[in-house]
């Protein structure tokens, strides 16, 4: 008697939360039903046996058709991609968010270097400033290209810049006055600029550093963008038969029954998530790892690694590497004169000239203050919001059972057969 008291208890207490009992005319389960598939025809008028369903199989009678639950399956896989959605779209956006801003803001940081340059040669070599804007325009565009993916090779975009500059420090600052060189000349000191090591060991200095800022700089872009491609795979999984069948019996056997607010137990919800995402949830070691080696690239991208110190300080070792040839212009010209049979008289200004050891206080000062604001704070925060997120594909059944009206409480609940008390 107690059981049965029970049982009569529940009914009426599903009553009076709108589950409702079997519908004697399938009346509201056909308007609930055109709700989802608007126009969809095939609710039987009453309750019939339900012989042809697969899924769905009744107990008794039920206002549901085969091609009703052929509906409702297809239903339930759209609801389910929603809710994947829906549950990588915080994430999702904090990466292509930040993969745009850091894009954006390594754009600013060559733009900033290169217009730190071009005001090094003006205010350092005026009468070369202007031409020199060219090849510092190039080496810039190299740069940028080589971030976002180009093929470039580091040591030759270096190399081309030293070879086309060496031309103008020979003409406007070993031999100033005397005619421009004719293009064979030119030619014979670009080569002579390598096979005389006439700026030194700077060109080797300005590619090992270049060279690995930019190779980090590369990979941290890259890695945010496999990031994003990762969680649009998850976006679009493609689910079994079997588990499109558990989310069928899961989510809309019930309505079958005139039970169209029943909710599915959270236990049983878990168990057919589990299912569903059991190769989704796999990638979850992966993923830490990914968030593991993202942080462990972060904190490497410092000093020689971190493309805004080097790329902002660039016009520095430019400009000593002008100054290096100043210095040794003597002994280069001898050679140079030799090596190309120039006989002109050159004459060079002493590297202690008070014109070329003037630093422009105002550039290196707004070096210093952009450099002060790095983005290494940004990349640390970054870090911080994915790493909570590094549970995102281990918590995934939780996620979709919290967000698809599984009973939490599991107090009464649908268990994929009938409303049941827990």
């Amino acid at each position: 008697m107690a059981g049965g008291a029970l049982r009569l208890a529940l009914l009426a207490a599903l009553c009076l939360r709108g589950w409702g009992q079997p519908d004697a005319t399938c009346q509201r389960v056909r308007a609930a039903f055109q709700l989802l598939q608007p126009g969809a025809k095939g609710v039987p008028e009453s309750p019939v046996a339900g012989a042809d369903l697969q899924v769905c199989v009744p107990k008794g009678s039920t206002c549901c058709s085969r091609k009703m639950e052929e509906k409702y399956q297809a239903t339930a896989r759209l609801t389910m991609e929603q809710l994947l959605q829906s549950a990588s779209m915080e994430l999702k956006f904090l990466i292509i968010q930040n993969a745009a801003v850091f894009q954006e803001a390594f754009e600013i940081v060559v733009r900033h270097a290169r217009n730190y340059t071009n005001t090094m040669f003006r205010n350092h070599y005026q009468n070369m400033g202007a031409r020199a804007h060219k090849f510092v325009g190039e080496l810039f565009t190299d740069i940028s290209l080589y971030i976002l993916g180009s093929d470039i090779n580091v040591n030759d975009m270096v190399n081309e810049f030293f070879d086309s500059l060496f031309p103008l420090v020979y003409s406007h600052l070993m031999n100033p006055g005397f005619p421009d060189p004719s293009g064979e000349m030119i030619e014979c000191l670009r080569v002579a600029r390598r096979d005389l090591r006439v700026f030194g060991n700077y060109p080797k200095i300005m590619m090992t550093q270049v060279s690995k800022s930019l190779q980090a700089t590369r990979a941290f872009l890259q890695a945010l963008n496999l990031g994003i491609e990762v969680i649009n795979t998850t976006d679009h999984l493609k689910f079994s038969k079997d588990c499109g069948r558990a989310l069928l019996r899961m989510w809309y056997c019930s309505h079958c029954q005139g039970l169209l607010m029943a909710k599915p137990c959270a236990g049983y919800c878990s168990v057919v998530m589990q299912g569903c995402l059991a190769s989704v949830v796999e990638i979850d070691n992966y993923w830490r790892e990914y968030i593991r080696s993202l942080e462990g690239l972060t904190k490497g991208m410092y000093g020689i690694y971190d493309m805004e110190h080097v790329l902002l300080s660039l016009f520095l070792l430019i400009r000593d590497s002008v100054m290096y040839v100043q210095k040794n212009g003597g002994k280069l010209s001898a050679t140079i004169s030799k090596f190309c049979g120039h006989s002109q008289q050159r004459q060079y200004r002493s590297a202690h000239d008070p014109e070329d050891l003037f630093i422009d206080k105002k550039v290196r000062k707004v070096a210093h203050t952009e450099h002060e604001e790095t983005l290494s704070s940004r990349r640390r925060e970054l870090i911080m919001k994915l790493k909570s997120h590094s549970s995102f594909y281990s918590s995934l059944p939780e996620y979709i059972c919290s967000h698809g009206s599984a009973v939490q409480n599991d107090t009464l609940c649908w268990n994929g057969q009938e409303i049941v008390a827990r």
